[in-house]
């Protein structure tokens, strides 16, 4: 249903409810038919969309540049560069190449509408401009026995999507395409085709000139990358405003592989990445160096802007100062050698001797008081000797004999510097209640007396003073004084 068939339908539909004159909806009616016409007519040849080709512009630049072609290249001019008939047409070249990207843009998008009726499933497949407009071309109506038996579509298309697009084209959906619509489609890829091969032209003729326009600028990155850089950026005036970054991915295409390996897509690479620059670095750093050379690009082609440093040392010592640090790069870690450990600071030695030394001795020393209380008599009963599950002995401490030490003076200075333990100790040595009181007596003669427990006959009454009387016979039968030896025979 066309246009204005709609039209009269929803003018049936509104009945009552919508009220015009017969001669408004005439000249409604009229206006949709010539809305449908031009937009037949625009369809009909690729002509009324994309003009470029048969304009008076390119055909006067493209005979320019075939004559200068022609002649001597020079590489300095006398006055004002921009006075120079050659450097304005190289400017008016690269500013042509912008267009004719936009216009085959304009014929890409023209013939992707039209072909989408026969295979709408390769504008997904193949996405650049002109390997869309290649394939389209080489395939034409019978897509299924061209995309089998094409020999041209290796040198555009790589294996993998040659083989995507040959399994898509046999079970695609499209309807066959009538003669007058794949005569369009053919003439709009001629059209396309016709004015890259201008490009291609252009691009090469500016090339050629780069070191008159752009010397700096083509010493570092070479003279075919400096006219790719200049052509899509639209000149050395808008290449020289743009920041590195936006000059690192000048060129980068965006590539489906259609449920290939990614793996082999590197993202932001352009022109630059791919130039002989960069390449010559090894894989793993060629990315950091295509970042520093986009940084000098950027500063070469500010230079060559200003029409400065036209026998390019400017770009001499970028392009050394890019090599030194791609060295540094590429130079290994130095080797780490095993040093000796150095000499040792010697410090002060402690003293042995001296009034502090002494002091701490003194302080952290053993002190007569448990000396005592460590040693023990010989032959003498203690006190809680029949305590012995107590653990408690005071050994010499205390004994009549000894009489060396008497009890400490505790004042407030011995308090803070004796331990809390033996603060208790002393406390109750002072109380008489360390130990437990003894059950044995006094030594009195014919009075003392104990009872004792035996693992034979249990409670027993034991003098003390018994044992001792037999250790004071033993004594003076074995080690008196007056007493001789009585088992030796006389002679």
């Amino acid at each position: 249903m066309s246009l204005a068939d709609e039209l009269l339908a929803d003018l049936e539909e509104g009945g009552e409810d919508v009220e015009q004159d017969e001669d408004e909806v005439q000249a409604e009616i009229a206006d949709v038919e010539e809305v449908t016409m031009e937009m037949d007519k625009q369809y009909s040849s690729v002509s009324c969309v994309a003009k470029l080709r048969d304009s008076k512009e390119l055909a006067k630049i493209m005979a320019s540049v075939r004559k200068y072609s022609k002649q001597s290249r020079r590489d300095s001019v006398s006055g004002p560069v921009e006075a120079d008939p050659e450097y304005m047409l190289i400017v008016a070249a690269n500013n042509m190449t912008v267009e004719i990207d936009n216009e085959i843009n304009v014929i890409h998008k023209f013939a992707r509408d039209l072909y989408s009726k026969r295979f709408p499933e390769l504008e997904s497949l193949v996405q650049t401009p002109m390997e869309y407009i290649y394939t389209v071309k080489e395939l034409g109506n019978d897509i299924f026995s061209n995309s089998k038996n094409n020999s041209f579509l290796q040198e555009i298309l790589t294996p993998a999507t040659i083989m995507v697009v040959s399994v898509t084209a046999s079970t695609t959906q499209g309807n066959v395409l009538s003669p007058e619509e794949s005569s369009v489609i053919m003439e709009a890829c001629e059209m396309a085709i016709d004015i890259n091969k201008c490009k291609a032209e252009i691009l090469k003729y500016v090339e050629s000139r780069m070191t008159f326009i752009s010397p700096n600028l083509s010493i570092i990155v070479g003279a075919s990358v400096a006219a790719k850089l200049m052509g899509i950026a639209g000149g050395l005036t808008n290449l020289s405003k743009m920041p590195a970054c936006n000059i690192l991915v000048l060129g980068a295409q965006k590539r489906t592989l259609s449920g290939f390996s990614t793996t082999a897509i590197l993202p932001h690479t352009g022109f630059i990445y791919y130039s002989a620059i960069v390449q010559k670095a090894p894989p793993d750093l060629r990315r950091k160096a295509a970042r520093l050379v986009a940084a000098k690009c950027t500063l070469a082609a500010r230079v060559d802007s200003f029409h400065e440093s036209l026998d390019g040392t400017v770009g001499d010592n970028l392009r050394a100062e890019i090599e030194l640090k791609m060295d540094k790069m590429i130079e290994p870690p130095p080797v780490k050698t095993v040093k000796p450990l150095p000499a040792p600071i010697e410090t002060s030695r402690k003293k042995r001797g001296g009034r502090r030394a002494r002091k701490v001795k003194e302080r952290l020393g053993l002190s007569e008081l448990r000396k005592q209380a460590n040693r023990m008599n010989f032959a003498e009963i203690e006190q809680d000797a029949y305590q012995e599950d107590l653990g408690f002995s005071l050994g010499t401490l205390g004994k009549s004999s000894s009489g060396k030490i008497r009890g400490p003076v505790v004042d407030a200075k011995t308090k803070a510097r004796i331990s809390k333990t033996l603060q208790q100790k002393l406390s109750k040595q002072s109380n008489s209640v360390w130990g437990g009181s003894t059950t044995v007596k006094k030594q009195v003669a014919g009075t003392s007396s104990s009872i004792a427990f035996t693992p034979l006959q249990g409670l027993e009454i034991v003098n003390p003073h018994a044992a001792e009387k037999k250790v004071q016979e033993a004594n003076q039968k074995y080690f008196s004084t007056t007493a001789g030896f009585r088992k030796v025979e006389k002679k």
